[in-house]
């Protein structure tokens, strides 16, 4: 590790937060139906889209229609979708020529996309066309992006709101999400990087000449307004199959650091945008304190691990000084490797600049760990907030049960219906993703996909339904998922992962808005100091990792004690 290494990570960090003020400001201000800079030339437009859909901005909806409508939302979504992907051989912006995905890789990529998980398992510039890019799947980026944000915004009016019957509207909430939000941030941050040097163009090809005289068809396409949102929205959807380790994906340092800025703003902007929602920022604050101790912890590890290598590679002879290089860019070293790594993966991103199975074991096992933490450090937009603010909840009963009072957060009483919604929400994740890694590592079908032996190859599986099931998306590389049974199986882990989560999350949501707002009293508990800070960390970890351990001990423990004694696999 290098103090250059380490001062970009702080930069980067600074300019994030700083960022994120006016963000959450402006953002709390949109969800509240004020007036913004925005709403003069965006306002008209808002106005016509509820024309034209027929929907009554002033109308409320229970929890109940809330998620109804979300859900109507992302069945036609994927619909739409799958439907395109079929369809792709004959439809238009086709200049590559492909044809139809198959049925269960169709499947598989409209769920991923609907869900925000944005897993891949095809190469993009082999696989889809132009047409497919932009209309299928970048409108996808948009609309789950947006669908995270609303939900968080119902959670927050939750807490906000006294006996309240209503937790807004959601196609009010996902238009402004999406016309106020991403679009501007979208369209900007575009630009920049196409003046980083990244492709922009409705061309499917060009022919370049080797140093060797041979010709070469380099593939080209709309990457930048895809990346953009890709990572604004925490989507994590590569236009190239190596993701932002491709040179047209992610040609510079600087766009590198722009990439992950733009990944954590929003997401980091929501927490702020909720301090002032609910009128005491010291929540939002105490809040963020969590994510960036436990963020910061992940990144310092993975930095550390990777910078120490690897006794095998130290045997045959290379300098131990440059560390684990294996599967990482040299234009982005060991700091901003690790740093993407932790980000992606503490959001529900899923974008790699490096080959996560590259890793050294310990390496290898932080983004595991903060996929199984919950993707709350800060987690993707909008998803992030509310599995937070479910964490939340379960720390406060936990509180209430070791001073014998009946636990409240933000004015509310915590009762029964509020707890157990909480925990079959955390339940979700192991339920998942150790039900589909048995069945995977024992059934010959799905083990013939596993490109790795040993503990590493248990960790590829144990990655990948991790990674759906959390709505990540990213992979640890070797495992061979386009087959019916990985395309089928993830499909399902990334539908019960998004949905089966959202709905007890709403149901406390409604809940809460129709309980009186009271007043802080000498015995509340306070949850905006230290003490509640640090018993967030414990449950975080207890729920996330204790959950988790023994499929850690088989698989990235096990591998790391067997690479110090000089095995590989």
């Amino acid at each position: 590790m290098t103090s250059n290494g380490w001062l970009q990570i702080a930069i980067l960090f600074i300019a994030v937060v700083a960022c994120a003020i006016p963000l959450g400001r402006f953002m709390a201000r949109v969800f509240a139906g004020e007036r913004n800079f925005l709403t003069p030339v965006l306002g008209p437009v808002e106005r016509g889209l509820y024309r034209l859909a027929g929907v009554d901005p002033d109308k409320e909806q229970g929890w109940v229609a809330y998620t109804l409508g979300m859900l109507a939302l992302n069945a036609a979504g994927f619909a739409l979708l799958y439907a395109i992907l079929r369809l792709q051989g004959v439809l238009p912006v086709n200049p590559q020529g492909f044809g139809a995905l198959t049925p269960d890789l169709a499947f598989n990529t409209a769920v991923s996309f609907v869900t925000n998980t944005n897993w891949q398992a095809y190469g993009g510039e082999t696989t889809m066309s132009n047409f497919s890019q932009m209309v299928g799947l970048t409108v996808q980026n948009f609309l789950s992006a947006a669908t995270g944000i609303a939900l968080a915004i119902a959670l927050v009016r939750g807490f906000a709101r006294s006996g309240a019957a209503g937790v807004g509207n959601f196609f009010v909430d996902a238009t402004r999400s999406t016309l106020y939000i991403l679009l501007p941030l979208a369209f900007v941050t575009a630009l920049i990087l196409v003046a980083t040097g990244m492709p922009q163009t409705l061309d499917g090809s060009f022919a370049a000449t080797t140093l060797d005289g041979a010709q070469q068809n380099i593939a080209i396409g709309p990457v930048a307004s895809q990346i953009a949102i890709k990572q604004l929205g925490t989507n994590g959807g590569g236009f190239f199959n190596v993701n932002a380790a491709h040179p047209f994906e992610n040609p510079t340092a600087l766009g590198n650091m722009l990439q992950v800025w733009q990944m954590l703003v929003i997401s980091t902007a929501i927490v702020f945008a909720f301090g002032h929602l609910i009128g005491d920022k010291r929540q939002a604050k105490a809040l963020l304190a969590v994510v960036f101790i436990l963020l910061i912890a992940g990144v310092a590890v993975a930095y550390w691990a990777e910078a120490a290598g690897t006794p095998v590679l130290q045997q045959a002879g290379l300098d131990p000084a440059g560390g684990n290089m294996e599967g990482k860019e040299v234009r982005f070293g060991l700091a901003l490797s690790a740093l993407w790594a932790a980000v992606t993966t503490g959001l529900s991103c899923g974008a790699v600049n490096a080959m996560h199975g590259s890793f050294t074991p310990l390496g290898g096992l932080v983004p595991l760990v903060l996929i199984k933490l919950g993707e709350i450090l800060p987690g993707g937009v909008g998803s992030g907030l509310y599995g937070l603010l479910v964490m939340a909840i379960i720390a406060v009963f936990v509180a209430g049960l070791m001073v014998g009072r009946t636990p409240e957060y933000l004015g509310k009483k915590i009762e029964a219906k509020e707890v157990k919604m909480a925990v079959l929400a955390s339940l979700v994740l192991p339920i998942f993703v150790l039900g589909f890694t048995a069945l995977a590592a024992n059934l010959p079908g799905p083990a013939a996909g596993i490109g790795n032996g040993g503990p590493h190859g248990l960790t590829e599986v144990l990655y990948a339904y991790a990674s759906g099931t959390g709505n990540n998306g990213s992979a640890f590389a070797s495992l061979s998922a386009n087959t019916p049974w990985w395309n089928t199986t993830l499909g399902f882990a990334m539908l019960f992962g998004r949905f089966a989560y959202i709905v007890p999350m709403m149901a406390i949501a409604g809940s809460l808005a129709a309980k009186p707002r009271l007043a802080a009293s000498t015995g509340t508990f306070p949850t905006h100091g230290p003490l509640f800070v640090a018993l967030l960390i414990g449950v975080i970890l207890i729920l996330g990792g204790l959950q988790f351990f023994p499929a850690f001990a088989l698989g990235p423990i096990a591998e790391q004690v067997q690479m110090l004694a000089g095995k590989t696999f």
